[in-house]
């Protein structure tokens, strides 16, 4: 009977070639496999990372854009409320200075008129005042057929 040893030894001796060949597939897979998907991989990650860090930078610059844009629109919004105050302020003053004309117009043609009714007022009365002699005395004469005699009392009419 063999002894142990014996039997280890041919046991490793048996499983020598099995094991190089395992290591002769390790180094040929490692080199012809292994190391150029492991440069892919990390090809890929570094690509991933690079194309994370643009996406980003992209975000970045388009939310510095977006912020640009929203103060243009802010800065033409606040300029044509300003044109538009500007024309309404022009718009009411070209208001109130027609309506300051029209008043002034308006005063001064009621003055004229006042002016000529007063004319008129005091030429009517003065035409009244120099036909109030023969005005009464007309009335007299009709009211009263016969004229009053002189210390004769006057009689009332109704």
């Amino acid at each position: 009977m063999p002894s142990i040893g014996h039997q280890l030894g041919e046991l490793f001796l048996g499983a020598a070639p099995t094991v190089l060949l395992i290591l002769l597939f390790y180094f040929i897979l490692r080199t012809l496999f292994f190391r150029p998907l492991l440069q892919v991989m990390a090809e890929r990650d570094a690509r991933t990372v690079g194309a994370q860090k643009a996406a980003e930078a992209a975000q970045a610059a388009a939310a510095e854009k977006v912020k640009q844009y929203r103060e243009a629109l802010k800065q033409a919004r606040g300029k044509v409320y300003a044109e538009q105050e500007a024309a309404r302020k022009k718009l009411l003053d070209e208001r109130a200075a027609q309506l300051k004309d029209a008043r002034n117009k308006a005063a001064a043609e009621v003055g004229a008129a006042k002016d000529r009714i007063a004319v008129e007022l005091a030429a009517a009365r003065g035409e009244v005042e120099s036909t109030v002699v023969q005005l009464s005395a007309e009335i007299a004469r009709r009211l009263l057929p016969t004229p009053p005699r002189p210390g004769a009392p006057v009689r009332e009419t109704r």
